[in-house]
């Protein structure tokens, strides 16, 4: 290389440093390499560890250790100083060595914190390099390590340490706890598991041919590609990207940015409490007559069957009840056994196929399956069956059962003889615990000594037979699932007095009514009040109690007067909203305060509960005590899902099909 040639280049790098100091300048920010010293917090330094030599990302070598000459560089350590000056003078040699045959040879030294490098020795090293555009920089790396804790940054942090010890890699740099585990779980790899070279490559290439999308679609959210890459992996294997062209990959990628920014904001999740706004009959038809709108094509997409599930059945009953409602007005064609993830992915693609405009997908371990195909197919209405799920390409929607547990547990307390009530339930997932305590809180109302005695069906045992043996009579199980009253009669479900002749004797449950919610969401649709939140990046939830007729309660025939009418008069004031059954005092098994009978919790506050009631015997088991049947939906749903350590799933490098 020339010597002209290097006058160029330094005249090239100088003429964008200029630039990128004038905007820094303009936009308030500091144009210059950041100073570790400046930022370290005070006993920062007191632990140091000497990691040798790596490869840096060169877009994560940020700063310098100290301030000396920063005012030479900008922040991207492009010059800023006239080339006849002794800078300009070496940059431009060090400019001619990385041209020539033998490169630049010689490592810098540097100082890592927090994941970012910041220079020692060498800053004229880094400024040629990535004004050529060198991916990664060899580097002498020192890590200083932050006092821990209880921060997610930090606690992140550390979780890097320990994926770094295998994976070697500073390509990633998470923000929130559990990322690193479930980037792993989708890799196929376990924390600390060591990395082959080719395993770091392959990764490599992969992560930057999605970050160079990413940024050509980031306009200011803050937003990590990082964080990006982990909703891919939700959706695509990892393999998927390396078979894609770059317009490829910005196209799909792009069709998913609302629902990284959305899975990616504090509070993303927004529970409605309440249906769309409500159409008349009337005007619904005038609608229909004004837009010409006079059928919608509709498909329900079920796990299991309603011969094998009594969950499908009450879904069922819901789509025999638009039917109804909707008679001549919508098409349904209903699809089982979506039994695995690619069962699912066939069925709901089978639907779209069929010509579905509104996809119920009745159960949440489809929500995957779900928002893959409402990335792929923008202009149908998906909904999943499940809560507190941040995509803003479908909506999800469930039942407030705590308000009919809220009822049946008053019932309970007032026909339990000996003050102990027994209280089966299914898993530890968002919402259960808001029922349990509902119930247990009815149960305080009528009868205050009254005593529940929790047993969870996703443990082993029999907590039916072990309550009678235990002279527990009256027993709360699953709610009844349909609106058939046998399910309540037979006691296979609901709340049940058993007498002293040995027999179950039906009390009241709360019961499942799909077919309200569904005639909801089509009534939005038809009426044209359906809003478009995806564009905002909001992930909606419908949470729809008693006042919306999804939820009810059904009493038993054989329930002493006095206590239906007490019943009843429960039910009238949830629906009017004159009864909150959570705004009394409350304490928790802990002996905290969580209410002192002033406050009014918020639907996300319930929906989240992660305590029980003072008056609860039993406690909240922990993922690795569950049935394996249950741990699939409690990974998906559990209220302590982000502690849960996530599957291995696929592989860096493995042969997979296209997206």
């Amino acid at each position: 290389m020339s010597h002209q040639d290097a006058v160029e280049e330094y005249a090239q790098a100088l003429r964008k440093g200029q630039k990128e100091y004038r905007e820094l300048m303009m936009e308030g920010k500091n144009p210059h390499p950041v100073v570790l010293d400046e930022i370290l917090p005070d006993n920062a330094t007191d632990s140091v560890q000497d990691v040798g030599l790596m490869e840096l990302p060169a877009e994560r070598i940020i700063g310098v250790k100290s301030a000396g000459r920063i005012t030479a560089f900008t922040a991207s350590f492009r010059p800023l100083l006239e080339p006849r000056s002794e800078f300009g003078t070496k940059w431009m040699n060090l400019c001619a060595a990385h041209l020539s045959e033998t490169g630049i040879t010689d490592p810098i030294q540097c100082f890592e914190y927090l994941g970012n490098f910041y220079v020692q020795e060498g800053n004229k090293r880094v400024s040629v390099l990535r004004h050529f555009g060198a991916p990664r920089i060899p580097g002498y790396v020192k890590r200083i390590l932050p006092p821990q804790s209880e921060e997610p940054r930090i606690k992140a942090y550390y979780e890097f340490l320990e994926f770094f010890k295998g994976a070697r890699l500073y390509t990633v740099q998470f923000r929130r706890p559990g990322d690193y585990a479930k980037l792993l779980s989708h890799l196929g790899k376990e924390m600390g598991e060591p990395w082959t070279e080719e395993e770091r490559r392959t990764f490599n290439a992969g992560f930057h041919y999605l970050q160079d999308a990413f940024q050509s679609l980031h306009h200011g959210e803050d937003l990590l590609p990082e964080e990006a890459l982990l909703l891919w992996l939700d959706i695509y294997p990892f393999k998927s990207l390396s078979n894609l062209s770059a317009s490829q990959l910005k196209k799909v990628l792009g069709s998913l940015w609302d629902d990284v920014v959305a899975a990616n904001k504090e509070d993303s999740v927004k529970v409605q409490t309440k249906p769309e706004e409500e159409a008349t009959r009337n005007s619904l038809l005038k609608r229909i007559l004004s837009t010409g709108m006079d059928h919608m094509d509709v498909a329900f997409v079920h796990q299991l069957t309603p011969e094998t599930s009594t969950w499908v059945m009450g879904h069922e009953e819901g789509r025999e009840h638009i039917q109804r409602v909707f008679k001549g007005q919508i098409t349904v064609r209903s699809y089982y056994d979506a039994n695995t993830p690619e069962e699912a992915e066939a069925a709901i693609q089978h639907a779209v196929a069929d010509g579905a405009q509104v996809v119920f997908t009745t159960s949440p371990p489809l929500s995957r399956a779900t928002l893959k195909a409402a990335v792929e197919h923008p202009k149908v209405h998906f909904l999943n069956c499940s809560v507190d799920q941040p995509y803003s390409s479908l909506r999800t929607y469930y039942a407030r059962v705590y308000e009919g547990k809220f009822i049946t547990g008053a019932i309970a307390g007032a026909m339990a003889s000996n003050d102990r009530i027994g209280f089966i339930t299914s898993y530890p997932i968002f919402g259960v615990p808001a029922s349990i305590n509902a119930f247990a809180l009815g149960a305080q109302l009528t009868n205050p000594r009254a005593q529940v005695e929790l047993r969870w069906s996703c443990l082993p045992g029999t907590p039916q037979k072990d309550f009678f043996a235990d002279n527990i009579r009256v027993i709360s199980n699953r709610s009844v699932p349909v609106k058939n009253q046998p399910y309540l009669d037979f006691c296979s479900y609901g709340t049940y007095l058993l007498d002293d002749r040995g027999e179950l004797n039906p009390l009241g449950s709360p019961v499942w009514l799909w077919g309200k919610f569904y005639e909801y969401v089509l009534q939005s649709l038809f009426s044209g009040n359906w809003k478009n939140d995806r564009s905002d990046s909001i992930a909606l939830n419908y949470w729809l109690g008693m006042d919306s007729g999804v939820i009810d309660v059904k009493l038993s025939k054989r329930l002493p007067e006095g206590v239906r009418q007490m019943a009843m008069m429960l039910r009238k004031g949830i629906i009017d909203g004159s009864i909150d059954p959570f705004c009394r005092r409350i304490v928790s098994q802990d002996g905290t305060v969580r209410n002192d009978g002033t406050k009014v919790f918020t639907p996300e506050q319930i929906l989240h509960m992660d305590w029980l009631c003072d008056n609860v015997v039993g406690y909240i088991p922990k993922f690795e005590e569950l049935l394996p049947a249950s741990q699939p939906l409690v990974r998906e749903l559990g209220i302590y899902r982000d502690q849960i350590p996530p599957e291995r799933e696929g592989a860096i490098i493995e042969n997979t099909d296209h997206i």
